[in-house]
């Protein structure tokens, strides 16, 4: 029995290109989800694994897609396999079926390991170029909404006792926000 071709794509965030993942797969679903790959609460993936039945191959563009640590990467592999059916990384040009021998699982725990140190690499960059962004005074995080002016209005009329709900429609802000002002926390 021939199972089916299913997908599973992944990008790490709102906007980022999926065209380019699985592309020329012939697939009967797929399961395409942005959320970042730091572990495996991902809907699409949980319902993906759920999906999934004997026979069926799971077509992934490359094991980064999956999976960004080792561990979860062998672990999402051998739910798939233990559910008789077959992952195959489209890059890496692997598939791992059940009947993988000691090298398959080696690579897939070398490709593995190098996603992680990848992931790590990132990270690692990402908090040195946050703190050199701040020793060099740069803002980090959201910009004001509101200016001085703006703030200053806002805060008299909040003294004035008018309602906040409706300062806040007036200034085209949340509730939370408007508090984050009266409290003097957006400097």
């Amino acid at each position: 029995m021939s199972g089916q071709q299913i997908g599973y794509i992944r990008v790490s965030s709102v906007g980022q290109n999926t065209e380019r993942q699985l592309y020329e797969v012939q697939l009967d679903k797929v399961f395409k989800e942005e959320i970042s790959a730091k572990d495996t609460n991902r809907p699409q993936l949980a319902a993906c694994l759920d999906y999934i039945r004997e026979g069926d191959t799971l077509h992934v563009h490359s094991m980064d897609r999956l999976a960004r640590n080792l561990r979860d990467l062998e672990s999402i592999v051998e739910a798939v396999r233990a559910k008789g059916a077959s992952v195959k990384f489209h890059k890496e040009g692997m598939v791992f079926n059940g009947q993988d021998d000691s090298m398959a699982k080696l690579m897939l725990q070398m490709m593995g390991a190098f996603a992680e140190f990848e992931r790590n690499l990132i990270n690692e960059r990402r908090v040195e170029g946050q703190a050199r962004a701040r020793a060099q005074g740069k803002h980090m995080g959201r910009s004001k909404q509101l200016n001085d002016s703006q703030i200053a209005d806002l805060k008299q009329r909040a003294e004035n006792g008018e309602p906040k709900a409706q300062l806040a429609k007036d200034f085209g802000i949340s509730r939370p926000t408007l508090y984050t002002y009266l409290k003097g926390q957006h400097v």
